[in-house]
């Protein structure tokens, strides 16, 4: 077992306790970024003036009548940026633009003494624009060939002859939708400059590293003229890993301008238009099976919808693509990847991080697939689980196959799949108008940024006279309970109580180069960091240990307040061990470091082995569907997930109950519509309220909700024996999906397989009723075997006047 993950006697890891900040959260106390804006001192309010089209160049731009707005002190412009007039990582993202490419793009900022002045002044600058051919969906930028970074292609084996063997052939299109992030808190900084021109920001970020580089390179200043500290977030889902720097940086600019604290916090309509998505993609896809359903090979193309500018869609495209196989074997694979450019936000990180999407591409085909093959489709995912040996496309050997085998049967038992199923058939034979339906669905998670330097993690610990601890670490606390593990770590690798541990929030003067707190790696960069800061530390106390109980350094022992040596019944308390160090003159602080080793990725041949490990699971829901409108329940859920050894096992079932929540709410309920018809609003996000865009809630939670954690699931190489759990179980949602699809076949002749759209909102589940009811296999080319029927849904209205068929892969017959 390897000294990173091996657990002492008696750990404090491993505990199941309430988030750090659980009591602040529920007495309203808990402060975030903009409650600080009540304890500083004239603060002024920013507020945007946005272009109203979709793509358009800007022809005039007079800020005068804003300035005879009382209350207003300033305006910003490109002409009052002192460094690079650009907030994003790769130069494509002015922080002005002269060319607005999204409707409700912001050209210049207003700030005002309050924020009502600064909305008044807002509305009175004069904006003369020159209207540009706008992309708003993704097939017309496909059509138009508008497409923008890197185009890689994931390849392995030989795709034509893995097509000449398959007896089996069928060809398919996929579209589906994004994701509002839809944190509770919105992006808000706040800048403040002292006497000295040092910028210090607090700023509601995921990656305040980052936001540092960016700020700096607009102001013209070097990193260590810039500050920023989050205190904790209300919410990211990745939302908050790039696109906080640009806000931050128009109230650095702001506040060095007027030598006042300048505040942006968005409005939710503005955050819901100005801020990013999770991509939303178009697939097209050929695939081939053998005569006992095991997949022979794939050819897909993938096109993620990137929005306006680049920001994260590279990476999450190459996540996409290293997860399309999810836990299946395909020996010959071809997958070709683009990033379509259109006139939307910038679409960014969402949780999971394209790796939902690639995964979704290959669930939707077997679903499709399976009663073509005459096959369950439990029984066809499962016969081509990975097996022992096999390797993924990019070259990664998949370790621990037998745990997705160990959390698939542990699900099946556990949620009586079987009989329940019986009891399904029984149920739908006898009810002509209602279907009910369960589906089982894996999930296989690499864990680790694609980028090999972000997985790196920084810490500094430091240890007070009176015994008491303080640390600060790299990753920022969004709700996950990042902080709360962090705190179990230090105690366990120090060997003393929780309650001597205290944390400081994220800075960047405290540690410095970190990483962003995603990719589901905040808890192994920042535990391993953390850890080996407390364990040097440790042995420097060790050594003064050795002194006082007369054992080798090497014997001393640290557990729960107290040190003793081995063979001996001599001890000291942590506070005196302490005190006696100090007094020996032994440092009592660190800076710990870790590194993920193993990794290596090669992105021109896309080879290599870019994750630590991966984390699988396994997800039964059953659901029942009403024939007449398709509206459904789901009933029960019953999961089962890996995490290792669990750091705070409480804490990680609220992290897979909540991820899978919320992916169930990506794949059903959340349906993001922007108005792509010609006219004065065209570009607009339609969904821009919680009115018109529905979130999962207490109505949508399942009757049964049962969540169990893989036993003897021991990670080794990972901080105490643990594996990530932010993201992986997001995808366990995909059991809801392909419910929904089953129980709309379950109104067709046996055998139907039925296309449904993402989101599988009631009305796409209503088309995919009426689609089996027809037959079946609309939209699907089938080879090697008999079509069931290519009947097309008659063409009726959609039950909402908003519902634009065609879109999100409703079936192109439809």
């Amino acid at each position: 077992m390897s000294e990173l993950s091996q657990r002492p006697a008696n750990p404090v890891v491993g505990e199941s306790m309430p988030h750090e900040a659980a009591r602040l959260h529920v007495t309203g106390t808990a402060l975030y970024t903009d409650d600080l804006v009540g304890r500083t001192h004239a603060v002024l309010h920013a507020y945007p003036v946005r272009g109203e089209h979709a793509h358009a160049r800007v022809t005039r731009l007079d800020t005068t009548p804003a300035m005879s707005v009382p209350g207003v002190v300033r305006v910003l412009t490109a002409d009052d940026v002192p460094g690079v007039n650009d907030a994003g990582t790769r130069h494509d993202e002015p922080l002005f633009p002269s060319e607005v490419m999204y409707y409700g793009h912001p050209v210049a900022w207003v700030l005002g003494e309050t924020l009502e002045a600064a909305r008044l002044g807002a509305q009175a600058v004069e904006v003369d624009y020159t209207d540009l051919p706008s992309l708003v969906r993704v097939t017309d930028a496909i059509e138009a060939g508008s497409y923008q970074g890197a185009q890689p292609t994931l390849e392995r084996g030989d795709i034509d002859s893995g097509f000449s063997s398959a007896t089996k052939v069928f060809s398919g299109e996929f579209e589906f939708a994004g994701q509002e992030h839809f944190y509770l808190e919105t992006h808000c900084s706040l800048a403040h400059v002292d006497e000295n021109g040092q910028i210090f920001i607090q700023s509601s970020t995921q990656h305040p590293t980052e936001t540092q580089d960016i700020v700096s390179h607009v102001m013209g200043i070097p990193a260590n003229a810039v500050t920023v500290q989050c205190l904790r977030m209300g919410g990211g889902f990745g939302g908050k890993e790039m696109q906080p720097h640009g806000y931050a940086a128009i109230a650095a600019i702001g506040a060095t301008l007027t030598g006042r604290p300048v505040r942006i916090r968005l409005n939710r309509t503005q955050d819901l238009t100005m801020s990013g998505k999770r991509h939303g993609f178009h697939a097209t896809w050929k695939v081939g099976f053998s005569d006992d359903g095991l997949l022979q090979a794939l050819d897909a193309t993938l096109v993620a919808d990137g929005g306006w500018s680049i920001d994260l869609s590279e990476p999450v495209l190459a996540r996409a693509l290293c997860h399309i196989d999810n836990a299946y074997w395909v020996p010959n694979i071809r997958v070709h990847g683009r990033i379509a450019k259109t006139h939307k936000t910038s679409q960014t990180a969402f949780r999971g991080f394209g790796g939902p999407q690639g995964m979704l591409v290959l669930e939707d085909i077997l679903g499709r697939c399976a009663p073509l093959l005459g096959l369950d489709p439990m029984e066809l995912r499962r016969r081509n689980f990975y097996a022992e040996g096999q390797a993924t496309p990019y070259g990664m050997p998949v370790r621990h196959p037998e745990r997705m085998e160990a959390a698939w049967s542990q699900v099946m038992s556990s949620a009586d799949v079987d009989r329940r199923q019986q009891e399904i058939a029984a149920f739908n034979a006898t009810h002509a108008d209602t279907k009910r339906a369960i589906a089982v669905t894996p999930v296989k998670f690499g864990i680790s940024f694609n980028l090999t330097a972000f997985n790196q993690g920084g810490a500094l610990v430091l240890v007070y006279k009176d015994g008491s601890v303080l640390i600060n670490h790299g990753g920022t606390e969004m709700g996950q309970g990042l902080h709360t593990k962090m705190l179990q770590v230090a105690a366990t690798a120090l060997g003393v109580p929780l309650s001597t541990v205290r944390l400081a929030p994220t800075r960047t003067d405290k540690v410095a180069n970190t990483s962003a707190t995603a990719a589901s790696s905040g808890t192994d960069l920042n535990g391993g960091a953390v850890k080996n800061a407390c364990e040097q530390i440790r042995e420097r106390l060790a050594v003064v240990a050795s002194g006082l109980l007369g054992v080798p350094p090497r014997d001393i022992r640290f557990e729960a307040g107290i040190v003793r040596g081995l063979g001996t019944d001599a001890e000291v308390s942590w506070e005196e061990l302490v005190n006696k160090a100090y007094f020996q003159r032994v440092q009592l602080s660190a800076a710990g470091f870790y590194r993920t080793e193993g990794l290596h990725w090669d992105a021109t041949t896309f080879q290599g082995e870019p994750f630590k490990y991966f984390a699988y699971g396994a997800a039964a829901t059953e659901v029942e569907v009403d024939g007449f409108t398709g509206a459904y329940t789901t009933r029960r859920v019953d999961i089962v997930h890996d995490v290792g050894d669990s750091l705070s096992p409480l804490i990680d079932l609220g992290q897979i109950e909540g991820g899978f929540v919320q992916g169930a709410g990506w794949l059903t309920l959340e349906d993001l519509r922007w108005d792509d018809r010609d006219g004065p609003t065209r570009g607009r996000l339609s969904t821009q309220a919680a009115s018109t865009y529905k979130l999962p809630s207490f109505s949508e939670m399942p009757v049964e909700f049962n969540i169990a954690l893989l036993d003897k699931a021991h990670e080794e190489g990972a901080v105490y024996g643990s594996k990530a759990v932010g993201e992986p179980p997001l995808m366990l949602a995909f059991s809801v999906r392909e419910a929904l699809r089953q129980a709309a076949g379950a109104f067709g002749p046996v055998g139907a397989s039925v296309n449904l759209a993402s989101p599988a909102t009631p009305e796409a589940v209503y088309w995919a009723i009426e689609e089996a009811r027809a037959g079946g296999s609309n939209g699907l080319v089938i080879e090697g075997i008999p079509a069931k029927s290519t009947t097309s849904v008659p063409d009726t209205k959609p039950m909402l006047p908003n519902a634009e068929r065609g879109q999100y892969g409703v079936p192109t017959g439809v």
